[in-house]
């Protein structure tokens, strides 16, 4: 089983992405209406994710209005703004005046009553539902009527925090990649009651901010969180049955990732998605299987770079080349937990059951309607997770197998998932 490129592939692959983007890009037929205007933009929460999108949408030539709940938060927003621009100025790529300009355009404010003004508002804050609902309830108070009102969430119910306002049908989802200005992909997410102009707002929006916009639907993680949890998963597993997280990392590297699912989570940091799974608990089948790996880590705070180890420790900002032995404990006592005697795992095999995986919950998105199209999901892959362009997506390189292969090899990674790990349907990959 090899994974080397070939120029028919690259050639191939290229051309499938070029036209999944073109039709990415575009609302079905049903949904084609003209979009609400939008000239001056809202953004709740001057953080890092939000002074992001103040940035792109102050590129665009938008009107801007950052609203934070204090002053010395707002602040932090605009000294984010101000040192963007003026690194612009000192590499030379952008004239002073240009960028005296373009920041004219922000108002700073921590003044609800300012969301009035606005044609669009866009939520930015904390990854918490209740959190969000609150925002959204102070939201639906003071932004006018017919305003587009935008979640920026990456996997919280759309529909939870639409109902928290009297017009559900004015909220999407608008899920912006991290860093904002820098990331092209931009999930637009829509809701049970969503109206048809205002996804076409949202995907306007995205284009006029040279995005690549991506419609879904509003099933939790949506298409990209979605795929990337089902990949990651499947690598813990590979963890517990034998695989150390540098055999993992190296085996995607040579695939083609710009890093391995590992080196990405601690750089990301752990108590992300330690997080979520935390929210997740109560829900949680007991009978699936769970590698509890990360919660351990995260326990002993390894949350990552940031806090100088994770599934690896960082000294000056380097990362070792192989997991320490606190790492490999926790790894091998998940194993003997689970009653697994530790094997080698080949690059290969690693490469193989990761792709399997996302192939596999493309299948179950697509049956499920989240994601439209079977290259939308390659899309969202390439340009907001580093799945190597030159590869296609997990679609196209499921589309590159062997039929009878794949459905056996399928069938074979389900029962090793165990309990409550659904096959997918992979004639939803064709053309």
């Amino acid at each position: 089983m090899s994974y080397r490129r070939d120029t028919t592939k690259l050639a191939s692959a290229d051309q499938h992405l070029a036209l999944s983007e073109a039709q990415a890009a575009e609302l079905p037929d049903a949904l084609k209406v003209v979009p609400r205007t939008c000239a001056t933009v809202a953004i709740i929460g001057a953080g890092t994710m939000g002074a992001g999108i103040a940035i792109c949408a102050l590129d665009a030539g938008l009107k801007v209005i950052l609203l934070e709940q204090d002053e010395a938060a707002l602040q932090h927003g605009r000294e984010r703004v101000a040192n963007h621009y003026q690194g612009r100025v000192a590499k030379g790529k952008l004239a002073v005046e240009a960028a005296t300009a373009t920041q004219a355009l922000l108002t700073p404010s921590t003044d609800w009553t300012q969301l009035s003004h606005a044609d669009l508002v866009i939520e930015a804050v904390f990854e918490d539902l209740a959190v969000k609902q609150e925002v959204f309830k102070k939201i639906d108070t003071h932004a006018r009527g017919g305003a587009v009102l935008a979640t920026n969430t990456s996997y919280l119910d759309v529909d939870a925090i639409a109902n928290a306002t009297r017009r559900p049908q004015d909220v999407l989802g608008l899920h912006f990649f991290s860093p904002a200005n820098v990331m092209k992909l931009l999930e637009v997410v829509r809701g049970a009651q969503t109206a048809p102009d205002v996804l076409a707002t949202g995907m306007a929006l995205g284009k006029r901010l040279k995005k690549m916009p991506v419609l879904t639907g509003a099933a939790f993680g949506f298409i990209g969180n979605r795929i990337y949890n089902a990949y990651r998963r499947q690598c813990e597993f590979m963890l517990e049955d034998g695989a150390w997280p540098e055999e993992v990392d190296a085996a995607l590297e040579a695939f083609g990732f710009a890093m391995g699912p590992f080196t990405v989570a601690d750089l990301s940091g752990l108590d992300i998605a330690w997080r979520m799974r935390k929210a997740q608990a109560a829900t949680r089948d007991p009978r699936e299987r769970y590698v509890a790996i990360l919660d351990h880590l995260c326990e002993q705070n390894r949350l990552g770079r940031k806090t100088g180890a994770g599934y690896y420790t960082y000294v000056d900002g380097k990362r070792s080349p192989t997991t320490d032995d606190v790492v490999r404990a926790i790894i091998t006592q998940a194993s003997a937990a689970r009653g697994i005697t530790r094997r080698t795992l080949s690059a290969e095999e690693i490469q193989h059951r990761a792709l399997l995986a996302m192939a596999n919950e493309a299948a179950l998105l697509l049956a499920e309607g989240v994601a439209a199209r079977p290259g939308d999901v390659d899309v969202v892959l390439v340009h907001g997770y580093g799945f190597p362009r030159a590869q296609g997506g997990p679609v196209f390189w499921a589309r590159q197998q062997d039929a009878a292969t794949l459905k056996r090899d399928l069938q074979a990674l389900i029962q090793a998932a165990g309990h409550g790990f659904a096959l997918g349907d992979i004639a939803q990959l064709a053309a």
